[in-house]
């Protein structure tokens, strides 16, 4: 597979990390603040369980390849992890400096210093090869649970296939994490890692029954165990007039489509005003990326209050720093085109009233702008749900045994967004650790 990817010079200049990382000097002094706490409840706070006083105190006393290594045993996915985690709700919000009104260790920004470090060792993911075995492995999908999951069975000497419908590998990390947190070419870096270790990539690959794909009946033919992680289904849409036609024209371009689009170089500047509707974590970072491509201004429009965001609070703050204007309870009802080109809002005051959402009378309000980013959450994947291989929930989520990551077909497993609707990075690569060992688990009670 040896993916190539050349990141685009304007958006390496204007995406810089968010949080620059730490010189070595910095870094040693942040470990040795750390307490080594023997109950530490920052490893409990993190989904995967990183020991995390066991790397900082590597970090402490120089050792940054042990310190890498041992953070490798819990989280293949570390490098990304450490920039993308909201590590203030999960280790560093249990931090126990917090008690004392001392600040949190720096935990993320540690342990990217000694992931930085591996990554630039070449130093590969299995120091031995595993002993092959007689089990071959198909993941759909090559987003974090799934490079996860392709880890964990090939340090056990499993046949692994990862299947990508996209031209990159990576997911979410690859597409939809905005720049200045995981760039596209450090996420390539960690997919490479676990290419290293014997997994194989089929990219541009679909599975499904549409012409030209490949069927999971063809799958189960050739594979022992399916693992699913396919992600969630297309952003969600606006459901007004026109949407379809202001679509194609360019006019609306969603999120997710913006992020991707920026972050494979296809869009390197942004010109005019943007409306970005909703108000989660992706909104947040489309609103952000609109605004360092150029956007003159840019404004989330939300149907909620500012207490009932579902963005987190920093992530909320940083938009504020990066200029984003909030315009609070409205939704859009309606989007025409002037003479000039641009784009008239037109929407309507909300309230919620027992429990229902309430159009205001009397509460017109429009707005001009060159573009509109939907940003209301993605739909559950239907497509190759329907395929009742396997069982679906109501809501579209993949039913699971939350210990196996097993589903009610015995040789299909799933876990990422398409089983926890839609959670972080972390939490992905913890369903795929542990798919993988409910796999083997499985293999062996078949005697695969």
């Amino acid at each position: 597979m040896a993916t190539t990817f050349t990141e685009h010079p304007t958006i390496r200049e204007r995406f810089a990390d968010l949080h620059p990382p730490l010189t070595g000097q910095a870094a040693t002094i942040e470990a040795n603040r750390c307490l080594n706490c023997f109950d530490a409840p920052c490893m409990g706070a993190c989904p995967t369980h990183i020991d995390v006083p066991g790397f900082i105190k590597r970090i402490a006393s120089g050792n940054l390849r042990g310190s890498a290594r041992k953070i490798l045993e819990a989280n293949v996915l570390a490098g990304s992890c450490s920039r993308v985690c909201p590590v203030e709700v999960l280790c560093e919000g249990a931090c126990v400096m917090h008690r004392y009104d001392r600040p949190p260790i720096q935990i993320a920004q540690l342990q990217r210093h000694a992931m930085d470090f591996f990554h630039r060792s070449g130093e590969p993911l299995l120091l031995e090869p595993a002993v092959e075995r007689n089990l071959k492995v198909a993941c759909i999908g090559s987003g974090p649970a799934s490079l996860a999951c392709a880890a964990e069975l090939r340090r056990h000497g499993a046949r692994v296939t990862v299947f990508e419908r996209r031209p990159l590998p990576g997911g979410l990390n690859t597409y939809g994490v905005a720049d200045y947190k995981l760039p596209t070419a450090d996420s390539l870096r960690e997919v490479e890692l676990i290419r290293q270790t014997g997994a194989e990539f089929r990219l541009g690959v679909s599975i499904g029954e549409g012409p030209g794909d490949t069927s999971l009946d063809a799958l189960e033919a050739e594979y022992d165990f399916i693992f699913l992680a396919l992600g969630l289904g297309a952003m969600q849409r606006l459901n007004i007039p026109r949407e379809e036609e202001l679509q194609a024209s360019g006019h609306i371009l969603n999120a997710l489509q913006l992020i991707s689009a920026y972050k494979t170089g296809r869009v390197t500047e942004m010109h005019g005003s943007a409306v970005v509707v909703g108000a989660g974590n992706t909104a947040i970072d489309a609103a952000v990326a609109a605004r360092r491509l150029g956007a003159t201004s840019v404004t989330i429009l939300y149907r909620r209050g500012p207490n009932d965001l579902s963005a987190f609070d920093f992530e909320v703050e940083h938009a504020h720093k990066e200029g984003v204007h909030f315009l609070w309870q409205r939704i859009p009802v309606g989007i025409r085109t002037c003479a000039d080109g641009r784009l008239q809002m037109e929407t309507r005051s909300v309230r919620f009233e027992a429990g229902r959402l309430e159009v205001v009378p009397d509460s017109h309000l429009e707005l001009s702008c060159d573009r509109v980013i939907p940003a209301i959450g993605q739909s559950p994947l239907e497509q190759i749900l329907t395929e009742s291989h396997f069982v679906v929930a109501t809501d579209g989520r993949i039913l699971i045994n939350h210990q196996t990551g097993q589903t009610t077909n015995p040789r299909y497993f799933a876990g990422g967004d398409c089983a926890n609707g839609g959670r972080e990075v972390v939490d992905a690569v913890a369903d795929g650790k542990r798919a993988a060992i409910g796999i083997l688990a499985a293999a062996e009670a078949v005697n695969v």
